[in-house]
């Protein structure tokens, strides 16, 4: 169980946002071995972990702390693949945002959760804590929504305000020049608001054939993809979300998977090898060393995100699991990438 992963489409804008800085984006991507041929897969992805990396990176490389908002404006819907493409041809603006939600499966998985649309709010799951490696996936992820919204319509469509979760960043006035409306810090969501009148929009390339043919092939690879999802993941993905508080319990989990207690019991130990307590666990293991691992997140904020009691209770099971402390595990790390980029250099 890691962070997650999104499709290598994303990075497209990415690769343009550094551009428009007037910076050559080939030796930054090349440092996280991206090139031509994997953005070229149609079904590459990375880390949800090396893309935070990347995204500081970026912002180191440019100077430009708000490049996830830059990069939300160079986003395309064709980066986004066969869904974003099928969006492409809804009827509506309403139909497009929920049809982007309906299938975001197929270009990123993130153990925090999904997005979600709720007329008028298209909104964008949680990540928080918030620091500086996680910062412009919102900012990218809401900015590239906002972009799509207005593209999709010739420009009509209007955006009534904008929630976000983390206080506001030293480039705030930044975000009312990509949005056009409010924008609203310490919110309770991230979230897009629009005036109810833009989600009724036609769209500029809409297509009810294409459209129809286009949905018909996502949920194939839908069904594709989550019918080789075995019954650990599927357990695992219920459960993450709610890691930083009260995880839900084999009963609750067995009745959303359809199935009774004693039968998901059974399942997971001949399908899996494995009990419910223990893949909750392992998932708090592998994640745990994830965070300490791909970023500059405090112990607390680590201990919050995985529902430990303390930073102490976390620093006693990371010991337990990797034989050092989670500060010696990440300054070994450190030191060992250190050494390997003056080996390359």
């Amino acid at each position: 169980m890691k962070l997650g992963d999104i499709s290598v489409g994303y990075l497209l804008a990415l690769r343009e946002a550094i551009q428009r800085s007037g910076l050559d984006p080939t030796p930054l991507l090349a440092r996280f071995r991206i090139d031509d041929a994997l953005l070229a897969q149609p079904h590459a992805r990375i880390s949800i972990a090396r893309f935070m990396r990347l995204g500081n990176a970026a912002i180191r490389y440019t100077r430009n702390p708000a490049i996830g908002l830059t990069m939300g404006s160079c986003s395309q819907l064709s980066h986004l693949g066969l869904a974003g493409m099928t969006a492409q041809c809804a009827p509506t603006l309403e139909e497009a945002f929920a049809t982007l939600v309906e299938f975001e499966l197929l270009g990123s998985q993130n153990y925090r959760g999904h997005s979600s649309f709720e007329p008028p709010a298209l909104r964008f799951y949680s990540i928080s804590p918030y620091n500086m490696f996680n910062l412009f996936v919102v900012d990218s992820a809401l900015a590239a929504r906002a972009h799509a919204g207005r593209v999709l319509t010739g420009g009509q469509a209007r955006l009534r305000e904008v929630h976000i979760e983390f206080p506001a960043p030293p480039y705030a006035a930044r975000y009312d020049e990509v949005f056009g409306c409010p924008v609203h810090f310490e919110q309770q969501h991230n979230q897009l608001v629009w005036e109810p009148r833009s989600l009724s929009l036609p769209l500029t390339q809409s297509a009810a054939g294409t459209y129809a043919h286009l949905r018909e092939l996502c949920s194939q690879q839908l069904r594709e993809l989550t019918r080789h999802r075995g019954l650990r993941e599927r357990v695992e993905s219920l459960v993450a979300p709610r890691l930083d508080g009260q995880p839900p319990a084999l009963p609750a989990v067995a009745e959303h998977l359809g199935m009774t207690a004693w039968t998901l019991r059974r399942r997971l130990h001949h399908e899996a090898h494995t009990t419910f307590q223990q893949i909750l666990d392992e998932m708090r293991r592998d994640l745990a060393i994830s965070y300490i691992r791909d970023t500059e997140l405090a112990l607390g904020e680590v201990a919050y995100l995985l529902g430990f009691s303390s930073p102490e209770a976390l620093q006693r099971a990371f010991k337990r699991w990797t034989g050092s402390p989670p500060g010696s595990y990440r300054k070994e790390l450190l030191e060992a990438n250190r050494i390997e980029k003056e080996i390359q250099s």
